[in-house]
């Protein structure tokens, strides 16, 4: 194991060597190298969302919300390891050659472990989705693969963005994000707690916003009380990009360049993403700081450094440039895609049997956009294959297959000089002579994305609501008037109101934005050569119509958590090929059966009113494992995800909907019957009270366990029953 101690020795005795200049031009993410100390140049910015990003060739997963949907802790670990060892043979290759430019180094700015509670927000798709267990257990998860447990870290990871940090994107210079004590307990730090003290993340980034009147970059509740306080960080902290000037530009918190540098760096920002920290020096000489201070935030920088072996030979060091790209990373690359697809509705029409169709049409503005397959924090591929081509390919000429544009993204129309909807005529022409249409429609990172990003359509990255572009809305309906069988393919990174499609379509497939090389696998899921199996991350509402406020930071009326309607589609939901149930439960001796409609809860307005099985009761409460069994019933095999919710019975302070306590990815062959052990941590039954404090109440918990949530729409959806138990603590 590393000896972190080891290293914040020697980072003290080396920042000890260095005079105030140098000290203080280590605190840039650009740090200049010092020769006289044999310190080399090093840029702490790099990217690796999911692959590393912006250094050239890199292996490509699916976007982070893809990847929360295949509710998979194992490999996103797998993932985070994929990256840091590309990111290490790309760090050996640059460096040998004297290249530490921006994006070269091994210190990645990744997980986003935000929460995503809006479906407005546009940078919603860089995060593992709207519930915070799922998103720690997959950041911590990250991280672990990618730090690694060798002697050194094989590369650094980043927690960000902290906290309570979730859009709006146009504002986020100058917001300020109100939030209660219980929210930000319950909701929005438990995440970033459990990178911090379970997964020991070797750095937090903070938020461009203030959180409840303190920027998140200079908060001493945020910084100093909480994640060095509370939860002993012992790493080190970067801002976001040029976010401590707006402690004096837009939040008005200071009123000087000097002022805001201080601020930050006495709270304990090390690394300055910005020019902020060029004002340190004169800010010591006003006595703003002390040199104390800049060397105290030096070490900890060189803490990492040390930690990740820059100064040493290491066993990472033979990492060769071959392991790019490898065949071993793109097939994980691949399985990831293959668990992220979400199946929302399927009236038999899937799988599409090769033999038994002539001509598929393929029709719509993702169809051939390699744009739709990387999402945004991506890097490059050797090769991207579309929708389109992986459907040309999969078929061959077993298949003809027709191509249509279709419309623009979102503009009127694709040639300048045309009429507009210049594409309808021929995409209507194209689903005629078809026997079954792929329409596959969306956004890209043009659409939803960064506030700032280089051709962002809606300038700041939000949505304005939950509908396609209108000119998609119009192609779907001339498209589906045909009468012709419709497959749709929603290529988005956040929930979209498709209720359109689920009345019209014949089927519906979540493809998130699969990957550089995603369309091989879209075209083998579509054919049967594999089963979708991902489940949302996030709930698909109605419309935006049914949510609060986007400025609004409460939870009341947002997430599967505090949600009092019915959704389209929920939370947890998705639905395969096969015909996987859960049969049987075991725990602590007691053992419970699925039932038919009615035995295992009585439902009124889509809440579970009363339920018929024996209580576990029990004087205090451990973690707990439940042998879950599972039956295939069909003949396909397919992967499932065995959930389980928690709800607190007997008070008003915990979520009213319950909440995900734990989840297991399972595989299952036709009629392959199975049992998997689920482990529900003790710390699911603790309630977060209005001030924001955790407690371990008595009372009775009503645990469900099954394929998706315990509410109404779930079961309408998908037929199947959860096994419901309550566990009393005496």
């Amino acid at each position: 194991m590393r000896d972190r101690e080891k290293a914040r020795q020697r980072a003290h005795e080396l920042v000890g060597q260095m005079t105030l200049e140098e000290k203080a031009s280590q605190l840039r993410y650009d740090a200049p190298a010092i020769p006289r100390l044999g310190v080399p140049a090093y840029n702490w910015w790099n990217e690796g969302l999911h692959g590393v990003a912006r250094a050239g060739v890199a292996t490509s997963f699916p976007q982070a919300i893809g990847m929360a949907a295949a509710f998979d802790a194992e490999l996103v670990k797998e993932m985070g390891h994929v990256t840091a060892v590309e990111g290490r043979a790309k760090y050996n290759a640059a460096s040998a050659r004297g290249d530490r430019d921006i994006y070269k180094g091994l210190t990645f700015w990744s997980p986003n472990i935000n929460i995503f509670r809006d479906p407005r927000w546009g940078r919603g798709h860089e995060t593992y989705g709207e519930d915070p267990y799922l998103t720690g257990e997959l950041g911590a998860a990250y991280v672990k693969g990618m730090q690694g447990d060798g002697e050194y870290m094989m590369a650094a990871a980043c927690a960000k963005h902290f906290a309570v940090h979730s859009g709006p994107e146009a504002l986020r210079h100058k917001f300020n994000a109100e939030v209660s004590e219980k929210d930000l307990r319950e909701t929005y730090l438990p995440a970033f707690e459990k990178l911090v003290k379970e997964a020991e993340v070797e750095a937090v980034m903070g938020a461009y916003n203030r959180t409840n009147g303190e920027p998140c970059c200079g908060s001493k509740m945020l910084m100093q009380d909480i994640l060095r306080g509370e939860w002993g960080f012992r790493g080190h902290y970067v801002s976001d990009c040029w976010a401590i000037r707006d402690f004096h530009e837009n939040h008005m918190v200071t009123d000087t360049a000097e002022e805001s540098a201080a601020l930050a760096l006495k709270c304990g920002c090390d690394v300055n993403c910005g020019i902020t920290y060029l004002h340190l020096l004169k800010a010591c000489q006003d006595g703003l700081v002390t040199e104390e201070e800049i060397g105290r935030a030096a070490e900890r920088l060189f803490t990492t450094r040390f930690l990740l072996g820059l100064f040493d030979e290491t066993e990472y060091d033979k990492i060769g440039y071959d392991r790019i790209e490898c065949k071993e990373h793109l097939e994980t690359a691949a399985r990831a895609t293959a668990e992220s697809l979400v199946l929302l509705k399927n009236n038999g029409i899937l799988p599409l049997d090769k033999k038994a169709i002539k001509t598929v049409g393929v029709i719509g503005p993702n169809a051939d956009s390699r744009s739709a397959l990387i999402g945004n924090y991506h890097g490059t591929s050797s090769r991207y294959i579309t929708v389109l081509e992986g459907i040309q390919d999969y078929v061959q000429e077993d298949v003809r297959v027709y191509y249509s544009e279709g419309c623009h993204l979102f503009g009127e129309k694709v040639e300048g000089l045309a009429w507009r909807q210049d594409r309808i005529s021929e995409a209507v022409s194209v689903a005629k002579n078809s026997d079954v249409v792929i329409l596959c429609l969306g956004l890209d990172e043009t659409l939803e994305g960064e506030e700032g990003d280089a051709g962002n359509g809606y300038a700041s990255g939000d949505k304005v609501d939950l509908a396609l572009p209108q000119v998609q809305r119009e192609l779907a309906e001339a498209v589906l008037q045909v009468g012709k069988p419709v497959v749709l393919l929603n290529m988005t990174g956040s929930a979209m109101d498709l209720r359109y499609f689920q009345e019209h379509a014949d089927a519906v497939l979540q493809v998130w934005y699969p990957g550089a090389r995603g369309g091989k696998v879209v075209a083998k899921a579509l054919f049967g050569e594999i089963s979708p199996s991902g489940k949302l991350p996030v709930t698909f509402y109605n419309s935006a119509d049914e949510l609060p406020a986007f400025e609004e930071y409460s939870m009341k009326g947002r997430t599967y958590r505090y949600f009092q309607g019915k959704p389209l589609y929920p939370f947890g939901y998705g639905l395969t090929y096969g015909d996987v149930a859960v049969e049987s439960a075991e725990c602590g001796g007691h053992s419970w059966e699925a039932g038919t409609d009615g035995k295992n809860g009585t439902f009124e307005d889509g809440k579970i009113v009363e339920w018929a099985q024996e209580t576990l009761k029990t004087a205090m409460f451990e973690d707990m494992t439940v042998s879950v069994t599972l039956s295939n019933k069909s003949n396909v095999a397919t992967g499932e995800v065995v959930q389980v919710y928690v709800k607190y019975l007997d008070g008003e302070d915990a979520a009213p909907n319950g909440s995900l306590a734990a989840f297991e990815r399972v595989f299952l062959s036709g009629g392959e019957r199975k049992s998997v052990a689920v482990r529900i941590g003790k710390e699911r039954f603790a309630v977060i009270d209005k001030e924001g404090r955790k407690t371990e109440p008595g009372g009775r918990f009503l645990v469900s366990i099954g394929l998706g949530q315990p509410d109404e729409r779930t079961r309408e959806l998908t037929g199947k029953e959860n096994i419901l138990f309550v566990c009393e603590r005496g």
